[in-house]
């Protein structure tokens, strides 16, 4: 079954609305890198708290830094996954 042009337009305000902000990400990532909150924002707690956890051995400000190139990848993935959601709800029914 394909969808029509609006039911698109819908999914992607969908994704839109309910995916992450790339700004807020950032923010969280500036301000509050020490408790990762970005990765909690992102929706990855076991790695925030495993980042946490590292700092004690020095790697995890390694990865607080490595996550500024990470942060795109994470937001494009839980847009995908909300548009997966979406694209299979209208598809069902």
């Amino acid at each position: 079954m394909t969808i029509s042009v609006a039911e698109m337009s819908l999914v992607e305000q969908r994704v839109a609305n309910d995916g992450p902000n790339i700004v807020v990400a950032y923010l969280f990532w500036f301000f509050l890198w020490f408790v990762s909150a970005h990765r909690f924002y992102l929706g990855r707690p076991v790695s925030a708290i495993l980042q946490i956890l590292s700092y004690f051995i020095l790697i995890g400000f390694v990865w607080v830094l490595i996550d500024i190139f990470l942060i795109p990848g994470m937001i494009r993935e839980k847009q995908n996954e909300i548009r997966d959601n979406m694209m299979r709800v209208l598809t069902k029914g």
